[in-house]
């Protein structure tokens, strides 16, 4: 028997970003509650990027690249604009191993001290939530114009595993003619996470993606699971219960119903539709 949700209004609306920092932000983000719905609790998979993201009226916070689902409990009225950058970005803007922020959620404050409670101070001023948004990516592309660029090795191998250029890890480190050990060390010192690790992540974020695409995914699981290159459906549900939480049935039922309407995934979506060639 089908369950009855509450009432849910909610909204997830991406750009991509400007022309300047196309190479190194995935894509600007907002995130809206009606203060008509119900409050809910949203659930979020890892998508192998640092965020800068700022629920309006809060400090804004630096998301970590994380290893599991995160959960968070969203009011009527919340509305949250971020920055999500590219894999391989995240330590230009930080000025930092991004292998330190795995799995943290920090205060803007805490990394950048004075800039993060100016930044603070400014979002309130904001016409909208598409100012706060674009507010949130100037201070981006203005750390990251004076700061060193992503790892070469790094930055091409993530265009790859993106891409869908290259799913056999294992063979990576000897196509970008590096040794193994060297590989893992800057890969993981750029991204934060493991080779492996950011692969599965990866595959999962492209399973989403084609899911998205597709009228009643529930019902498509098994052609899914093929197409987004997993051996089988069962390996899809095993790690679906590790990057979400749940079995991949359950929570596309729950997107079905709630969030046909008013999402829109096209900027984060469109790289990991690209055919492998």
């Amino acid at each position: 028997m089908a369950v009855a949700l509450e009432p849910v209004i909610h909204t997830v609306r991406e750009r991509r970003p400007t022309s300047v920092l196309a190479q190194h932000v995935t894509c600007v983000w907002i995130q809206e509650v009606s203060p008509n719905s119900t409050a809910f609790a949203h659930r979020r998979a890892p998508n192998g990027g640092v965020e800068l993201i700022c629920a309006l009226g809060s400090m804004p916070r630096i998301l970590g690249p994380q290893t599991g689902p995160i959960d968070q409990a969203l009011t009527p009225g919340t509305t949250i604009v971020g920055v999500r950058l590219r894999p391989e970005a995240a330590s230009s803007l930080l000025g930092l191993p991004t292998s330190t922020l795995v799995d943290l959620d920090l205060g803007a404050d805490e990394l950048w001290g004075h800039q993060g409670n100016v930044l603070q101070e400014l979002l309130p001023s904001a016409g909208s939530a598409s100012e706060a948004a674009a507010l949130l990516e100037r201070t981006v592309a203005d750390r990251l114009a004076h700061a060193r660029p992503p790892d070469p090795v790094a930055a091409e191998a993530v265009w790859r595993l993106m891409s869908r250029q290259r799913d056999d890890v294992a063979s990576m480190a000897s196509s970008l003619f590096i040794s193994e050990r060297q590989f893992r060390r800057r890969f993981e010192a750029a991204v934060g996470l493991t080779p492996r690790t950011l692969h599965r992540i990866l595959r999962f974020q492209r399973f989403l993606a084609l899911a998205s695409t597709r009228e009643r995914p529930s019902t498509q699981l098994a052609r899914l699971a093929a197409e987004a290159g997993y051996a089988d459906q069962a390996h899809l549900t095993r790690e679906a219960a590790r990057l979400e939480g749940r079995s991949p049935r359950i929570f596309l039922l729950e997107s079905e119903q709630r969030c046909r309407c008013g999402h829109d995934h096209s900027a984060s979506y469109g790289p990991l539709l690209r055919q492998r060639l």
